[in-house]
């Protein structure tokens, strides 16, 4: 997929530093950020998810360790 990234003169530079020790494309180094944006999101709905499945399964757990 193509895709137009209109970015200020600064913020084109910045992502050239990085890439040009990487050796990459700013392309890329773009798309590698892209991708690890969305790895966080996803990580912490797993990590959201897993929480609330534990709330509501061990409620009472919870409680009596609270009271302990």
């Amino acid at each position: 997929m193509d895709m137009n990234l209109r970015v200020s003169e600064d913020g084109d530079r910045r992502p050239g530093e990085p890439t040009a020790k990487a050796h990459t494309s700013k392309s890329a180094r773009l798309g590698q950020v892209a991708g690890s944006d969305v790895q966080r999101h996803r990580h912490k709905q797993e990590i959201s998810a897993g929480l609330d499945f534990v709330m509501r399964h061990d409620a009472d757990l919870l409680k009596r360790l609270e009271d302990a």
